[in-house]
């Protein structure tokens, strides 16, 4: 088990629910250097996981106090990735709450799983498969290599660059004016990423990080 010291780091993290969305991010955030306890009730997935994860734990989250003998106070950050139980999710949700932890994220399968989360003390909500279908959705026509949209309805992307880019610097094509979007960045084949300036030239093969609000950055996208 982790000692005090460490569970009190800004990077420590309990995950609570091992399927595949909560190992992928317990593993993500081990290979990333934090402290990690991962907590699962089936006792053949912490098994298969512990040769995998430092710290796993066959547990009953929905019990408060089982959470509290864990130390789960003491951690920076909570992620509950149980989607397939609504009632073990929002009982986990509703006893980090009560146990004190400052940040609680919850992995939900639908908009009202998210509204009850929230509402028993859930910080943040995700969505992963709606997320992802949603992303999918703007890469799979070809024309953007990647895409992050935010909740304000503004969107970051991975394009590559339209025709009436080509040979010119990015103040002379001037899209911020005619497209409504910033080119932040550029990265060109075997080269380094380049962050964007007014006299950045953009060549033919070149691929720009573009942000603006979704629908100038979806209209952008689709110029190549």
């Amino acid at each position: 088990m982790l000692d005090k010291q460490k569970k009190t780091a800004s990077g420590s993290v309990a995950v609570i629910g091992l399927g595949r969305f909560g190992t992928g991010v317990a593993k993500s955030l081990v290979a990333l250097g934090h402290d990690v306890l991962a907590i699962e009730h089936d006792a053949d997935t912490v098994q298969t996981l512990s040769d995998v994860l430092p710290h796993v734990v066959q547990a009953d989250a929905t019990d408060v106090e089982t959470l509290r003998q864990l130390g789960v106070q003491d951690f920076s950050h909570a992620v509950v990735s149980i989607g397939d139980n609504l009632e073990a999710s929002v009982l986990t949700v509703l006893n980090l709450s009560q146990l004190g932890v400052k940040d609680i994220w919850c992995k939900a399968n639908n908009p009202q799983h998210g509204r009850i989360a929230e509402r028993v003390g859930a910080h943040h909500v995700v969505y992963p498969e709606a997320d992802m279908g949603e992303r999918v959705a703007h890469l799979v026509t070809g024309k953007m290599i990647d895409f992050i949209e935010f909740d304000d309805g503004f969107a970051i992307a991975k394009t590559r660059a339209p025709m009436e880019t080509h040979g010119k610097t990015l103040a002379q094509s001037d899209v911020r004016k005619r497209h409504g979007i910033t080119v932040v960045g550029i990265k060109r084949r075997h080269e380094d990423f380049v962050y964007a300036k007014a006299d950045t030239g953009v060549k033919p093969g070149d691929h720009l990080i573009v942000a603006g609000p979704t629908r100038m950055v979806e209209r952008f996208a689709a110029l190549y």
